[in-house]
């Protein structure tokens, strides 16, 4: 995530006034001028006039320096922008806070032109003489931020964790750096209570639900990865086709199937279902040992691909139903391997008496492909016949 810094500014250089310091006053008086150019919208003017101060004082020049990397930021100049707080920091006439928001200035700037490691340099020497306890903490995020940029994960992690024993109340910002370096470092489990925190703060944010879920499947919790994709359907967060296909998923996964099945039906009611949809639900209708359901679902998948007659042909078999998987194993020819139909033509026509028409399908079955199930039904078949003809006789 890409974080564009804001500056914070010093808040006198606004004002209307000059601030307490020694300054000459034949400077003072041009940066009045100057403030007053500024507070008009006339930038160019107010830099012209601060570029014509004339001082041998070192101090004069460091705070001019100063209030001109300003209003250069605010003007958009912000290489003049750095040059200017460079010269106020490193001349070392700026003390005490003075001196401290120079190089805060100067630093900002410089993460703002992704000059980032002399930035989180100065950041590093900041925490050190903070004037209060608040401004500490904001430079500990913008380092982390800056680590961020870097790709530099596990420090973004040190200074997160320098920024939170602060103990402020929960923020964005600071929790997805954080998270997003637990990710990069692979801290699946670590990242589950920074996306929960999340979640406090952005209840409806699609992507930490998806994260928690994420993380709970990569930690090996099935259940608690359904649990929280079942809450985030419940709070009507909007879950994609795939979201709900994972969710589809793991309900089969954990032993639900006819949930998994009515999850893809509902996705076959807002767009046409593709094969592969289908097929699934099928799946899953069969798992849950619906089996009508599941025959319906197969009689879709060969409207597209008249393959699929044979799972519905299966089916019937196994329901009884052995006049209808023949039908379905008509509609199959050319669509199979012959042997493969004729074992199952085998099969049907057993459980119909049709012992000669069995044994028939059975030969053909094993001259085109043999097998030892083809093999097994010729011998059982043809001792059947013999065993009827014994009896006849």
């Amino acid at each position: 995530m890409k974080m564009k810094y804001i500056l914070v500014g010093l808040l006198w250089l606004y004002a209307g006034v000059v601030p307490a310091v020694e300054l000459s006053s034949h400077v003072a008086s041009k940066i009045v001028l100057a403030q007053k150019q500024a507070a008009n919208q006339h930038l160019d003017k107010a830099i012209q006039t601060l570029q014509s101060v004339k001082s041998a004082k070192p101090h004069d020049q460091a705070y001019v320096a100063l209030i001109l990397a300003n209003y250069y930021w605010q003007n958009d100049q912000s290489r003049q922008a750095i040059e200017q707080a460079r010269y106020a920091v490193t001349s070392d006439q700026l003390k005490d806070e003075l001196g401290w928001n120079a190089k805060r200035m100067l630093a900002d700037l410089l993460a703002n032109e992704q000059q980032y490691q002399e930035a989180v340099a100065y950041y590093q020497e900041l925490t050190d003489n903070a004037p209060a306890k608040e401004k500490i903490s904001e430079l500990w995020l913008r380092i982390g931020q800056i680590h961020y940029q870097l790709s530099q994960w596990k420090p973004v992690l040190q200074a997160v964790a320098k920024y939170e024993q602060f103990h402020l109340p929960d923020a964005v910002t600071p929790l997805s750096i954080k998270l997003g370096a637990q990710i990069q470092l692979e801290r699946y489990k670590a990242a589950i209570p920074t996306i929960k925190r999340l979640l406090t703060l952005e209840p409806d944010h699609r992507n930490w639900w998806l994260q928690l879920v994420n993380m709970e499947l990569k930690t090996g919790q099935s259940g608690a990865a359904l649990s929280s994709l079942e809450l985030a359907r419940m709070k009507g967060v909007e879950l994609s086709g795939q979201d709900l296909k994972l969710l589809a998923s793991l309900y089969a996964r954990n032993g639900i199937p006819e949930r998994a099945a009515r999850v893809m039906m509902s996705l076959s009611e807002k767009s046409e279902p593709k094969l592969d949809d289908i097929t699934q639900t099928a799946y899953y209708w069969q798992r849950a040992k619906e089996w009508d359901k599941a025959i319906d679902s197969w009689q879709l998948a060969a409207q597209q691909d008249a393959g699929y007659y044979r799972e519905i042909a299966r089916l019937q078999l196994q329901q009884g139903r052995y006049q209808a998987a023949l039908d379905a194993l008509a509609r199959l020819k050319g669509h199979d391997q012959e042997a493969r139909i004729a074992l199952l033509r085998t099969q049907a026509l057993y459980k119909l008496n049709q012992f000669e028409s069995a044994l028939s399908q059975a030969r053909k079955s094993d001259s085109i492909q043999p097998s030892q199930e083809a093999k097994s039904w010729i011998k059982y078949l043809t001792q059947l016949r013999q065993y009827q003809q014994k009896r006849e006789s």
